[in-house]
């Protein structure tokens, strides 16, 4: 058959999941499809993704025409926004391991991603989904080289620590301090317009970042304790100015507060609108675990 058929004479299964999330409508938006054996070109998949609309749309591939999505537990896996390909998408992989998990009843105990970042593996862990991710380490960054861009988005608080971590494909990692209260964090409104402005390219988004306690209400609703809480921006990103739960980031933020706090996991809250809830693992291996819930929201069929 012709695999490069015309639009439209396809249908493939189509999922919207929302990861990092432990019911409907919270966490991050991610839609899944399952191409199986059709091969799309990068404009195509741009185009479903553009259509989908979502923060990431993933696409899982069968690696060969004997694979299939209940009983194989090797596919292709690449992510992208209503703008381009993304290089790693921690929210998006875990929808793509949910679909496949919970609604293809897929049996396998491991899933593995072939991915342009290379291999990232997906486990169930009781209710969650853990994600293999690869390390991401944050330098410390000379904070006047971005000055202009920290104020844009975080106003008058100041920035107690600034790092950088390009490996995930440039994230800013600004720490304010400690005193700060989860209700001033969860109100703070970076300058849009500004942070556009102070944008280069070399900067995929700004990750602000605060250590948890009791004291400044870093607390989830039995009372438990955040090791940090967070919040990821990206205006310039394809979908809203800021990212509700950010998968890779978290593998940056490990890096950090494990330096900081002396621990390798953490429970963590990225405390946007909708709320992503995360555990991160860093391995002895120098990979990261990012786990979370996921809920599938709707089922159904596009045409490509």
């Amino acid at each position: 058959s012709n695999k490069m058929a015309a639009i439209g004479q396809t249908w493939v299964p189509m999922f919207h999941v929302d990861a990092f999330a432990d019911q409907p409508f919270g966490g991050n938006p991610a839609a899944v499809c399952l191409l199986g054996e059709e091969k799309l070109t990068d404009e195509r998949l741009l185009k479903i993704a553009s259509e989908m609309n979502q923060t990431m749309t993933g696409f899982i591939s069968k690696l060969s025409p004997q694979d299939d999505y209940t009983t194989s537990s090797v596919f292709g896996l690449r992510w992208f926004n209503p703008l381009s390909e993304a290089y790693l998408c921690g929210h998006a992989t875990l929808a793509s391991a949910a679909v496949l998990f919970y609604e293809l009843s897929n049996a396998s105990s491991q899933l593995t991603f072939r991915t342009a970042r290379g291999d990232l593996f997906a486990r169930r862990e009781g209710d969650f989904i853990s994600l293999d991710l690869p390390g991401n380490t944050a330098e410390p960054q000379d904070a006047e080289k971005y000055k202009d861009l920290i104020k844009a988005t975080i106003g008058s608080l100041p920035a107690q620590d600034v790092q950088f971590c390009s490996s995930v494909g440039g994230d800013l990692l600004v720490r304010i301090p400690d005193n700060v209260t989860r209700e001033q964090f969860e109100k703070l409104k970076p300058d849009i317009s500004g942070m556009m402005a102070a944008h280069s390219q070399d900067i995929r988004g700004v990750v602000v970042t605060l250590k948890g306690s009791t004291e400044n209400g870093c607390v989830d609703d039995e009372g438990v304790q955040y090791d940090f809480v967070s919040r990821f921006f990206d205006p310039w990103g394809g979908s809203g100015s800021e990212d509700p739960a950010t998968g890779s980031a978290h593998t940056v933020l490990a890096s950090y507060w494990a330096k900081e706090l002396g621990k390798a996991e953490f429970y963590a809250r990225q405390c946007s609108a909708r709320v992503g809830v995360l555990r991160v693992r860093l391995r002895a291996d120098g990979r990261t675990d990012v786990l979370g819930k996921a809920a599938v929201v709707t089922t159904g069929k596009i045409r490509i």
